[in-house]
């Protein structure tokens, strides 16, 4: 199968000196998900700050897609972004703006899509995540959960192969995570590649996927799920 993220050897030192992340190497395959864990501190946001391009790796190669991310210049960055979906713990929607427009917004921004195929695109993906009667609410109008589904259907409206998702159950009750996780277990499901950077162990471990577990900046285990 098709590798979707490679890190080889990677690091990141800050301008202070401090090295949020040593020697990391790891693989994902396209369709894998998998999980990101560690203490707070450990690394966890700054690797997928890196896969993203809001920071660059200080040592390394990371390769997304087949792509060398050094080789991705400043003025890319932005048409690089369009091939990865990134959910964040606090869904940053727009709440002047309806449900639907918050997740239109990918769309719009990129230029390539006529009306009509916004429209479907974004129905499609509020579907999905089971928010296809909420389309005309506004985000103050929704549950914490519903708030957190349409940052995940913004996320997948471009139909992205790569999906990283930074703590999305962290503001979460135990059911509504549970929901949250099993989305992303339907994603992976239909090819795209998932990884989720979460300190809930039991809910990682209910998943059964891998698991990455980072220490101190390092890596320290890419195995399975513990049973």
């Amino acid at each position: 199968m098709a590798e979707m993220v490679r890190f080889d050897n990677v690091g990141k030192r800050y301008d202070s000196g401090v090295d949020a992340l040593s020697g990391i190497t790891f693989s994902l395959d396209a369709g894998e998900i998998a999980f990101l864990t560690g203490r707070s501190g450990a690394g966890k946001s700054t690797l997928l700050k890196l896969i993203t391009l809001i920071d660059r790796a200080t040592r390394g190669q990371i390769y997304i897609g087949g792509k060398n991310l050094t080789s991705v210049k400043r003025r890319q960055i932005p048409y690089f972004r369009r091939d990865i979906g990134i959910v964040f713990q606090q869904p940053k929607l727009l709440a002047d703006r309806t449900v639907f427009d918050n997740v239109a917004l990918p769309l719009i921004i990129s230029g390539n899509f006529h009306h009509a195929e916004i429209g479907r695109r974004v129905r499609a993906s509020l579907d999905k995540v089971g928010l296809l009667d909420k389309e005309r609410a506004f985000p103050p109008q929704l549950s914490g959960g519903e708030q957190q589904r349409v940052g995940i259907a913004r996320a997948v409206v471009n139909r992205p192969p790569l999906l990283v998702a930074d703590e999305p159950t962290g503001n979460l009750d135990p059911a509504l995570s549970a929901e949250i996780m099993n989305l992303f277990d339907q994603f992976s499901r239909v090819g795209t590649t998932v990884l989720i950077a979460s300190h809930d162990l039991a809910l990682i471990s209910r998943m059964g996927r891998r698991v990455l577990t980072l220490q101190g900046g390092a890596l320290m285990s890419s195995g399975a799920a513990p049973p």
